[in-house]
């Protein structure tokens, strides 16, 4: 029996509030020691004492195996130590505590551009990317032009990354971390950074790699791609590692548990709540027919989703939207406000409500999350949108009229809609 590609035991990580350092990728090391040898060790600010010794544990004990080929998501709320673990499995940062053990070369695409030098061009990034992982110059030639024609970048190839946009430069970094030939694949929320079809793209690039028999790891706050792309899927919260099974099993114990998202979200702190200078989240729910907080609902009954917002700024018409997934994350359906008055009319600034009813005998029996959104038409912009901001459950009873009829199995499909049937 061949040994596990990463073995993780015990492995912690602690911080002290206060104190800022900075770490650099394999990549930037390497350039920076060639300019400055000093450059490359941590810059530590002391923090001012206000008599207390302040730490924060980003890990606490984690421990796991990964085996060659295995694709594994790695979910949780902000701050749940997700991004941590993956900065210590890339060397990025070191751990307090624990042991890994990592057999194969890595390649890691923790942020955009990661491992990038931007006063060297496309080109020149290309091939220190694969000296760092110790490709030869002719490995990585026989790369060379699928990367350039993935990343779709053949005018800039001789350009500084420097002035890439924020688009070229996540397209090439992914084509790079995703084409060497590193056996592991460290990616953290990037794919959030590129539009529709380059996720796609991406998404089927990974799909391959983890075909022919490397392993992925993926950190991403969209359940979807971790439903799609991974088998398997570790659940962490407050640094501590909670589940770990199977995509479909965790997914669905995340956004159906109180780790997940549940029935209400509030922002009290106006920074951190989604939005931008024009308008801002503050609350939303899941409401009954009664207009009564629930996260378990009827499938006969209807479902409420109400959204509490700011305005900001004045001189904007705002469409607020939501996105329904359901547990396996498949997009069930979008809807954006219809109100054609509110849709034209400028927005005072002020607090706004509104409220979205999705009728009874319309889903099938599940967890479901909401992603919100807001945009407005004229002038066309999308202000922004939150992905898994609350959730609920459909259950089915069975002691009113439904799609169900005398069937007493599980019945498949993302909807269950009550038809009209007539036989003559």
């Amino acid at each position: 029996m061949s040994k596990p590609i990463i073995e993780i035991v015990n492995l912690s990580k602690k911080y002290k509030i206060g104190t800022r350092q900075t770490y650099y990728e394999l990549g930037e090391s390497f350039v920076n020691l060639i300019k400055n040898p000093l450059s490359i060790l941590p810059k530590r600010i002391k923090p001012k004492s206000d008599g207390q010794n302040t730490e924060i544990w980003a890990l606490h004990n984690i421990s796991f195996k990964v085996s060659q080929g295995d694709r594994i998501g790695i979910i949780g709320r902000n701050g749940a130590g997700k991004s941590t673990l993956l900065k210590i499995l890339g060397r990025i940062t070191a751990p307090t505590k624990g042991k890994i053990h990592i057999r194969g070369r890595i390649a890691s695409l923790l942020e955009v551009g990661t491992g990038f030098h931007p006063s060297l061009t496309g080109r020149e990034n290309i091939f220190l990317n694969g000296s760092i992982l110790r490709m030869s110059r002719s490995e990585i030639q026989r790369q060379f032009d699928e990367i350039v024609y993935f990343a779709e970048i053949e005018k800039f190839l001789d350009t500084p990354v420097k002035h890439y946009s924020s688009g070229m430069y996540m397209r090439l970094a992914f084509a790079v971390a995703a084409h060497l030939r590193a056996e592991i694949l460290l990616i953290d929320e990037v794919l959030a950074v590129g539009d529709v079809t380059f996720q796609k793209k991406c998404l089927g690039k990974m799909e391959d790699i983890s075909q022919s028999g490397r392993t992925i790891l993926f950190v991403s706050h969209n359940t979807q791609f971790i439903s799609r792309l991974c088998d398997r899927a570790i659940l962490l919260h407050e640094g501590r590692l909670i589940k770990d099974e199977s995509s479909d099993k965790v997914v669905s114990y995340y956004l159906q548990s109180e780790l997940g998202t549940r029935a209400f979200r509030e922002w009290n702190q106006k920074h951190r709540a989604p939005g931008n200078e024009v308008s801002r989240m503050k609350s939303v729910k899941i409401l009954d027919k009664n207009n009564n907080m629930t996260d378990s609902i009827d499938i006969t009954e209807p479902v409420k989703v109400e959204l509490i917002y700011e305005v900001l700024k004045e001189a904007w018409s705002l469409v607020p939207a939501i996105q329904l997934f359901n547990y396996k994350g498949i997009v069930v359906f979008t809807s954006n406000d219809t109100d054609i008055y509110w849709n034209k009319r400028i927005r005072k600034i002020g607090i706004y409500k509104s409220i979205v009813t999705i009728p009874g005998n319309s889903m099938n029996e599940g967890g479901y999350f909401v992603r919100i959104g807001m945009g407005t038409y004229i002038p066309w912009r999308k202000h922004f949108t939150e992905r898994d901001v609350v959730g609920f459950t459909i259950i089915d009873s069975g002691k009113k009229k439904s799609a169900r009829g005398g069937y007493v199995g599980q019945i498949d499909g993302v909807v269950r809609p009550l038809l009209h049937w007539e036989t003559e």
